[in-house]
């Protein structure tokens, strides 16, 4: 079974080609700057053979045609036909209270991602395009939506609710939904995997630590609570996302004359890393390095990263009753020895500390244990791999529906 899985964001088109049978990578890449200047198209097989080009491309649907004409290609194609594709998975950031799993996509599922426009206007649009895209192309190949949202659909309501007036959330929907929930999800498995105990046994706190950072507490395979919140603005310090913050600040931006537009592009593309480090940079990378040649607006910046860290992590440790592991992935989880150990050096007082050498030798290309034997629970560096379990839940969906036929 061959799955492709597609991720359209605000100006670009992330492709990967699954073969399920082994859930071997047949080709990857992507299309950026979508509608803009110097369009970049990247194309890689799973041997490792590539090519790219500087196409002009307005649309999704010219993107996609760009994707497939490669992927048939008789000197670098990995297919004969697209016919070939069995399924294709979507990304979509957004499904709202109403869809809690990975679906089917009809016109009332489309409907409900265009309802949730308003609640993530850089991502479901974008998301939208990219499933109309594929419906022209590919018209009689069944398209899946898995949810960034779904997999936190299960915390109960003292989690998700903010205390507002009940009405806000009854009326517009006001409420925590929760955003990385497929890297979350699929860490989490892998861990349980990793670990050999079913993952309905476990408890976890799992850290998605990348330019975007959120953190989930998952009780026996349901999310007890996350660090996003109604958008994905809340929660941890992040590359130019704020994170917590009083919300009466936005009040006084409002008094200091600040318009709409300008208080979003000041909390979600100025602050994070960006705001505070003051190196005009926000990769971790570069705020490490500012701060080991004692820039101290970069070690500030770095503190504040750690303790949000710190701070979530041992409120969801009390929230769960104590924890089997914690789980780093994405970028700075997965790539930052630095980071790990000093998140872990900060949590000593609850039983785990760090393996030095095995931390320092972990780039989280393969999971790892980095906390010494004697800890009362264990650090792991667990891969994420969002574009695999996307392909296995449309795998799950298709599997279902071919079951049965008959369904309305």
């Amino acid at each position: 079974m061959k799955i492709l899985v597609i991720n359209a964001g605000s100006s670009s088109l992330k492709f990967t080609l699954f073969n399920m049978k082994t859930e071997e990578v047949l080709a990857k890449g992507l299309v950026e700057r979508i509608g803009l200047a110097h369009t970049h198209f990247i194309y890689k097989r799973g041997d490792g053979l590539g090519a790219e080009s500087n196409p002009k491309i307005v649309k999704y649907e010219d993107a996609l045609k760009i994707v497939c004409e490669k992927l048939v290609d008789p000197d670098m194609g990995v297919l004969k036909s697209l016919k070939e594709v069995d399924a294709i998975g979507h990304r979509v950031v957004h499904g709202g209270e109403q869809i809690t799993k990975p679906a089917l996509i009809d016109e009332h599922v489309k409907d409900i991602i265009k309802d949730c426009f308003s609640l993530a206007p850089l991502h479901n649009p974008p998301n939208m395009a990219g499933i109309e895209a594929c419906e022209k192309i590919f018209k009689r190949t069944p398209c899946i939506a898995v949810f960034d949202t779904a997999f936190h659909q299960t915390m109960p309501p003292e989690a998700y609710l903010y205390a507002i007036p009940y009405e806000l959330y009854t009326k517009y929907g006001i409420r925590r939904y929760g955003f990385h929930g497929t890297s979350h999800s699929y860490v989490a498995r892998a861990t349980a995997k990793f670990l050999e105990i079913p993952f309905n046994k476990l408890k976890l706190i799992t850290c998605h630590l990348g330019n975007g950072c959120s953190i989930t507490a998952i009780n026996k395979g349901i999310v007890h609570d996350t660090s996003m919140g109604m958008t994905p603005l809340e929660g941890l310090v992040m590359g130019t996302r704020c994170g917590d913050i009083d919300p009466a600040i936005v009040i006084r931006m409002f008094e200091l004359g600040m318009t709409v537009e300008e208080i979003d592009k000041y909390l979600n593309k100025k602050s994070g890393l960006l705001g505070v480090g003051g190196i005009g940079s926000s990769d971790m990378r570069d705020i490490i390095a500012a701060a080991d040649n004692g820039d101290q607006q970069a070690l500030r910046a770095l503190r504040m990263f750690i303790r949000r860290i710190v701070k979530y992590t041992g409120a969801y440790y009390a929230l769960l009753g104590g924890a089997d592991a914690i789980v780093f992935t994405g970028g700075i989880g997965e790539g930052s020895a630095l980071i790990r150990r000093r998140v872990i050096d900060k949590l000593a007082s609850f039983g785990i500390r760090i393996a030095p050498k095995v931390n320092d030798a972990c780039k989280g290309k393969e999971p790892a244990t980095i906390s010494s034997e004697d800890s009362a629970w264990r650090a792991i560096v667990m891969p994420t791999n969002e574009e695999l379990m996307i392909a296995r839940e449309t795998v799950l969906v298709i599997s279902h529906e071919n079951e049965n036929p008959e369904k309305e």
